[in-house]
């Protein structure tokens, strides 16, 4: 599996794999989309790491540094939209894209990376312990607007 960060002409593959998120519907390529895809792409803190196989992505992940005042100004990382193709899940693809996620919050001197989950099936948090995640020294809250 070859990982890097997208490039803009991954969108629609992309857009595809996230199809497979939450149940999330194909949006319609508009000005809207194209120019938020713009500016995703051209922000040196929002990072999307995606695995490919033979040019296709398989699982991605987003990971946003977060410039901080606090821990001797170093910033945070948080990460979201994790997603592996249906057909290449519990093959270790996502652990891949976590560790070269993780790579990248290094390299930008973060001090932690955050993670959330909505799931509550004990596979899926154990898969983000065995990635290095806990799920102890912190309790998440969210407020949906």
């Amino acid at each position: 599996m070859e990982i890097r960060e997208v490039e803009s002409s991954d969108l629609m593959q992309l857009l595809k794999l996230y199809t497979q998120l939450h149940d999330n519907d194909m949006p319609v390529i508009d000005d809207n989309l194209e120019r938020l895809w713009s500016d995703i792409i051209s922000d040196t803190n929002h990072h999307i790491v995606a695995g490919f196989i033979k040019g296709k992505i398989i699982t991605s992940c987003v990971i946003i540094i977060v410039p901080n005042l606090t821990n001797n100004q170093r910033p945070y990382a948080l990460i979201e939209n994790v997603i592996t193709h249906e057909a290449y899940r519990n093959k270790g693809y996502a652990t891949s894209i976590l560790n070269f996620a993780r790579e990248i919050a290094k390299i930008e001197n973060c001090y932690k990376i955050m993670l959330l989950t909505g799931s509550k099936k004990e596979n899926t948090l154990n898969f983000y312990e065995k990635a290095g995640y806990n799920r102890h020294d912190k309790t998440a809250f969210i407020q949906w607007l």
